[in-house]
């Protein structure tokens, strides 16, 4: 509605290595809160990092976008790897931390809470590769 582009990523494995992801099941299926409307476009991804052997940096260069405000899932790794990405390609980042989701994770026997792993995450972009915003001021001020 605010003549922004809006860029849609989907992960699949298209090897079957992470159920989940498999072309045409219900954990690649777009949520119905963001589906694409209009031609707003859908990169396929088959890594964490959604730039990797995508169409991403060609669609974002053509459109002459110069800053990404990221949200999605998961903070700890598609976010991660997606955000460092962008920021070494050059682009400014605005991340909206509330609109991130990630789950506990587990090494070494220690589980660590999913509120913890998102917390990690956004004070390490925050550091270095992106700027953290919630999303009603990212809204307020657009």
């Amino acid at each position: 509605a605010r003549g922004i582009p809006v860029i849609h990523v989907r992960h699949e494995f298209v090897n079957g290595e992470k159920p989940i992801f498999v072309p045409g099941s219900e954990g690649v299926k777009i949520q119905d809160a963001v589906v694409p409307q209009g031609d707003e476009p859908v990169v396929v991804k088959h890594y964490p990092n959604a730039f990797r052997e995508t169409s991403l940096k060609r669609l974002l260069d053509e459109r002459g976008v110069q800053e990404l405000v990221v949200v999605g899932a998961m903070s700890h790794m598609c976010i991660d790897a997606g955000v460092r990405a962008a920021a070494d390609l050059g682009y400014g980042v605005i991340l909206l931390h509330d609109a991130c989701a990630t789950l506990d994770l587990e090494f070494g026997g220690v589980t660590v809470p999913a509120r913890q792993v998102h917390a990690a995450m956004m004070a390490a972009l925050g550091f270095a590769y992106a700027t953290l915003v919630d999303t009603e001021a990212y809204l307020a001020a657009s």
